[in-house]
């Protein structure tokens, strides 16, 4: 049998594999409560590593690098017991819950016209500071601990949507998607240049990984975020700029985008994105659509329909596990098994071990 690591090779590159392997996200707040409910912990009572613990065939190593301007800023703007809000190093002011998981809500930005990024926060982008990078030698020694677990190992990060997003706040980046474009092409621009050295320095001194994870959410319920004639014309230029330069490197990159996909399925085939992550059912997207249309370029990752494993009913997730599985491979799907977004605190840590057992039973090519 064919490691993890092997096997999504062997998908990735639009060959065989002998299994299915698989990968998910747990939510910190749910691994603390699977603790409650028999998960492994550690001396401290921390949940021991996911990953290892469910068997997990791919594992991020590196890549988050320091993007904000303002390289290493953080400024505490207010704290509680529950949430500490804080601005970055691009002037936004964010709050996030202290205690459990969950996504910032956006409180303030100062990033919103061109202006004050041109005189600003773009000068301090360059000369370039290479402890952007971070602790090369940790992710060296992380390429080398999934290596020896026949892991498929990948770098990630986000690269123009998300960081726009986290420095100008939604409505100043929609503004200008329309009224300012040329500002949004020269804050991509930055990113872009500044990864590509980033990723440079990370590969030839940290080793290469497997491949490559881009965060960018680009839709929500039903819908993109914006058109997909805005996202060629403005987004997605960089998109397939950098997907070229890892595959120069010999690198497969995946996107991860939650939310609604379908709209953008065209864009990022034609980027050249060679795998997709998760295809969010609730949000309007149809896995086994996507399959039909893209399977023969696109390896998935994700899909299973997360509901189906917070049903709390046994008959339920075998059923809802089966149906998957047996309509991916129906249609001919390279794809990796795992939930559409990431598993909740509805889930039960029995349930889970269920559901990865049913996987397990019909996992073989």
């Amino acid at each position: 049998m064919q490691t993890g690591r092997d096997a999504i090779e062997s998908l990735i590159h639009r060959r065989k594999a002998d299994h299915i392997p698989h990968f998910d996200s747990p939510w910190g707040d749910t691994l603390r409560k699977w603790v409650g409910q028999g998960m492994p912990a550690d001396d401290k009572g921390n949940p021991v590593d996911a990953g290892e613990h469910f068997g997990y065939d791919m594992v991020c190593c590196g890549g988050w690098f320091d993007w904000h301007p303002r390289r290493g800023f953080s400024e505490t703007v207010e704290e509680t017991d529950e949430w500490k809000t804080t601005r970055n190093g691009s002037g936004a002011v964010l709050k996030y819950w202290k205690n459990k998981s969950g996504t910032p809500e956006h409180i303030d930005f100062h990033m919103t016209s061109r202006a004050v990024w041109e005189k600003e926060y773009k000068p301090l982008l360059s000369p370039f500071d290479r402890q952007r990078v971070g602790d090369v030698a940790a992710v060296r020694a992380n390429l080398e601990r999934a290596r020896s677990q026949g892991k498929w190992a990948f770098f990630g990060s986000t690269l123009v949507w998300e960081n726009m997003r986290g420095s100008m706040g939604d409505y100043a980046m929609y503004m200008a998607l329309v009224e300012d474009p040329e500002w949004i092409h020269d804050f991509c621009r930055s990113m872009v240049d500044l990864y590509k050295k980033c990723y440079s320095i990370l590969f030839d001194e940290a080793g290469l990984p497997d491949g490559i994870w881009i965060y960018e959410d680009l839709g929500y319920k039903g819908r993109l975020f914006c058109s997909p004639g805005t996202l060629e014309d403005v987004v997605f230029p960089y998109f397939r700029e950098m997907v070229e330069f890892f595959h120069n490197r010999g690198l497969p990159v995946i996107l991860h985008s939650c939310g609604y996909q379908e709209e953008a399925l065209p864009l990022i085939v034609q980027a050249g994105f060679d795998g997709l992550n998760p295809m969010e059912v609730k949000a309007g997207n149809d896995i086994f659509k996507f399959a039909e249309s893209y399977g023969d370029r696109l390896m998935f990752v994700g899909g299973l329909d997360e509901r189906i494993l917070e049903s709390r009913d046994r008959d339920v997730i075998r059923r809802g596990v089966t149906d998957f599985i047996k309509g991916m491979k129906e249609r001919g799907a390279r794809f990796v098994y795992g939930s559409d977004h990431s598993l909740s605190t509805n889930i039960d840590y029995g349930d889970y071990l269920y559901s990865l057992e049913v996987y397990r039973q019909q996992c073989m090519l």
